[in-house]
């Protein structure tokens, strides 16, 4: 087994800004905070930064600029913005918009692979019991419509997939590796093929992925785990959609920053209609709720900032190298 760069330190904790709270409790016989406090993180983003905000589901250059505008009257600093109607529901112009907005702002744009199974003919992605994952690929046909939509994009000029199926991340590594892909091409793994314990994230980050999706509902102490197994940034729900679970995490944003850095913060809202896939017809509420998700993510970081005020935030989106 190689050698990976230590994840965790010995430190003194900075002032709790809960303090007063926890002696409290401790008066009245109780516990103090929950038994066991994972570890620390010393890893970071290439600019030092332990954290950025993540706004997912922006569908398409309405949203987009919907998320601009809402982060600029919030004072938000929006890293990345993802998408999840796919790569093949957009037109060239919309991406090349969205592209040239995510440079003016320096906003990673991350879209999803279009085909996946949950809009494929199959019917076990529906299933109760033995269900596949909803963006895997069924066959070698949509694997290759997986693989054309991201080589598509590449040649618009993006530079971040999202990626729901293990086969396809494992070739658009391999494409990376053989030069058939920008090296500096960002492969986001999708929360629907979720990394839930340290041996499945290190899988995939030795199948290239540059950023790690969790599910929404693990502990801190599990976080913990995957992030002393993987030097890769973790992605991690503050605030889930209802169709994953709908966690609300806001008072535990402090301690993910502390022990998952380098993390990206994602805010979507509960109690929102689903958009995929979105389109013109649904754009009054993918606009809508961009901004919602901008609001939510100022909550989030005014949370952070009353409790962990020491937390470094990224200056920048970028994740790694440019290409030649």
């Amino acid at each position: 087994m190689t050698e990976r760069s230590e994840g965790t330190r010995d430190a003194a904790r900075p002032v709790d800004p809960m303090g007063a709270t926890r002696r409290y409790l401790s008066s009245l016989g109780l516990p103090e905070r929950d038994l066991g406090v994972p570890p620390e993180s010393a890893r970071r983003f290439p600019d030092g930064g332990q954290y950025r905000v993540e706004i997912p589901s922006v569908e398409g250059p309405s949203a987009l600029r919907a998320v601009v505008e809402a982060a600029r009257e919030h004072d938000v600093r929006v890293h990345r913005i993802s998408q999840g109607s796919g790569i093949m529901l957009q037109t060239d112009a919309e991406i090349r918009e969205m592209l040239a907005l995510g440079a003016e702002h320096d906003i990673e744009i991350c879209l999803f692979v279009g085909p996946r199974a949950s809009w494929d003919v199959g019917v076990q992605v529906t299933a109760s019991s033995g269900a596949v994952g909803s963006g895997s690929l069924r066959g070698a046909d949509q694997l290759v419509y997986g693989i054309e939509d991201v080589v598509r994009a590449v040649g618009l000029g993006l530079r971040s997939v999202l990626v729901g199926d293990v086969g396809q991340l494992w070739v658009l590594g391999r494409m990376k590796s053989t030069g058939d892909l920008p090296p500096d091409l960002i492969l986001k793994s999708s929360v629907s093929l979720p990394a839930a314990n340290p041996a499945t994230a290190r899988l995939l980050e030795d199948l290239g992925v540059t950023t790690v999706n969790l599910p929404v509902d693990l502990s801190l102490a599990q976080v913990a785990a995957i992030r002393a197994a993987v030097d890769v940034p973790l992605d991690l729900y503050v605030e889930g959609a209802d169709d994953f679970g709908g966690t609300v995490r806001y008072y535990e944003v402090p301690e993910i920053v502390r022990v998952a850095a380098p993390v990206h913060l994602k805010f979507t809202v509960r109690n929102a209609p689903g958009i995929y896939p979105s389109g013109h017809h649904l754009e009054p509420v993918a606009v809508a709720t961009a901004r919602e998700r901008v609001r939510r993510a100022a909550i989030g970081l005014a949370m952070l900032r009353r409790y962990r005020p020491d937390a470094v935030e990224s200056g920048s989106s970028r994740l790694l190298p440019a290409g030649p």
